[in-house]
């Protein structure tokens, strides 16, 4: 079992940056792979970001390549997603999720998490 809390949202304006962190109690957090997840208004939660467990490779939907980082602190029990260049279409509630048994094949899929944060909206203002 693994308990996550997400923090670090908040309104920013276009072109700006936030720092998401998403903490975690319980089963030390390198045994999870992490996602994040973001949900905008009247849409499907979609993928963002994942960090793989142990070897920390990392992987971001096309919509944020080159612009978001995630990453994780194992000493903390903290995963970060580092969000520059801001634009209007990032706003959203965005989740983070972990689970032991996600693959490469399957880590962009929400269904494949059993755990998940309450999530922390971000706004991005023109």
């Amino acid at each position: 079992q693994v308990q996550l809390v997400e923090s670090g949202g908040g309104l920013v304006q276009a072109g700006g940056s936030l720092r998401l962190s998403c903490a975690a109690s319980g089963r030390t957090f390198d045994y999870y792979v992490v996602g994040w997840f973001r949900q905008a208004p009247g849409k499907e939660r979609v993928f963002v970001a994942a960090i793989s467990r142990g070897v920390d490779r990392t992987y971001y939907a096309d919509s944020v390549k080159g612009r978001f980082t995630i990453s994780r602190d194992n000493a903390k029990n903290t995963v970060y997603l580092q969000m520059n260049s801001l634009k209007t279409e990032d706003t959203a509630v965005y989740y983070c999720a972990a689970d032991w048994g996600v693959t490469v094949a399957t880590m962009r899929l929400r269904y494949e998490y059993r755990y998940w944060g309450q999530g922390t909206q971000v706004t991005v203002s023109s």
